[in-house]
């Protein structure tokens, strides 16, 4: 009978949370669906509503203290369709099923990085610098797709002479997620904190501006900040090396610290 009851405890699972994270793999599984009916421009906006999703998801599981193991692996498993396969299709769909071989091959490879990526990342989730994601996040990524694949389509760009390019951009994007390249996660961001009212102008200007040219914006927006991987990293290339053997010393540490307490 105490079985019966621990056992009945455990079952369920949180609704709020979960139904966020059903709602972004729905957005990534539609971007698909659109993109095979030959609507990219829906197809590019449901992926960005799946960023959308996952990022309120994790949050609302914080605020409401329903964080759980099943949470974060079903958060994942949306993770690789909204952001590693849906994009892919996207991309491949319009731009690089013409290319043969080559076109479906870049996608792949994208596909196989944003799998890497959120695997590592779970793995190193415990033990990783908050204030950094190793490798461009797999949301930055597919936002990166999604927006060409939206920047494209508002402008009615002639697809087949910038195939090969495309393709490469894919490949480019896909190999970001499995650097080393360290990007600003902006979690050291107080959000509590007060600012000036400038900023609240500021902020007004940009929701304006997205406003206006959403594909354009969102594209330019995160294609820079991929960029800001690289030269972040090779500007702070020697800190990053004093903060390994700092690490390195402090794992060698409090491992010798574990075999003299097993010892006693």
């Amino acid at each position: 009978m105490k079985m019966r009851q621990r056992f009945s405890s455990h079952r369920g699972i949180y609704l709020l949370p979960n139904l966020l994270t059903t709602a972004g793999l729905f957005a990534g599984f539609y971007a698909v669906v659109a993109s095979m009916q030959g609507s990219f421009e829906h197809a590019a906006i449901g992926i960005f509503v799946a960023m959308i999703m996952d990022g309120l998801d994790g949050r609302m599981a914080r605020i409401t203290n329903t964080q759980t193991d099943f949470g974060a692996e079903y958060d994942s498993m949306a993770d690789m369709v909204s952001f590693g396969i849906a994009p892919a299709l996207v991309t491949y769909n319009w731009a690089l099923s013409g290319l043969g071989k080559f076109g479906w091959l870049a996608t792949f490879v994208y596909v196989v990085a944003a799998a890497l990526r959120l695997a590592r990342f779970n793995t190193q989730v415990e033990t990783a610098d908050k204030r950094y994601f190793q490798g461009l996040a797999s949301p930055s990524a597919a936002a990166i797709l999604a927006g060409l694949v939206w920047l494209g389509t508002d402008y009615n760009w002639e697809i087949k002479p910038y195939g090969l390019y495309i393709g490469l951009l894919t490949i480019t994007v896909g190999l970001l997620m499995v650097s080393n390249f360290r990007y600003s996660s902006f979690k050291e961001v107080n959000w509590k904190n007060k600012i000036p009212f400038v900023g609240i102008i500021a902020m007004v200007i940009i929701f304006i501006l997205i406003a206006s040219e959403p594909a354009l914006i969102l594209f330019s927006a995160f294609s820079l900040y991929a960029i800001s991987g690289p030269i972040m990293t090779l500007w702070r290339l020697k800190d990053i090396r004093e903060e390994r053997e700092i690490r390195k010393k402090q794992l060698a540490t409090s491992d010798k610290e574990d075999i003299v307490k097993k010892q006693d």
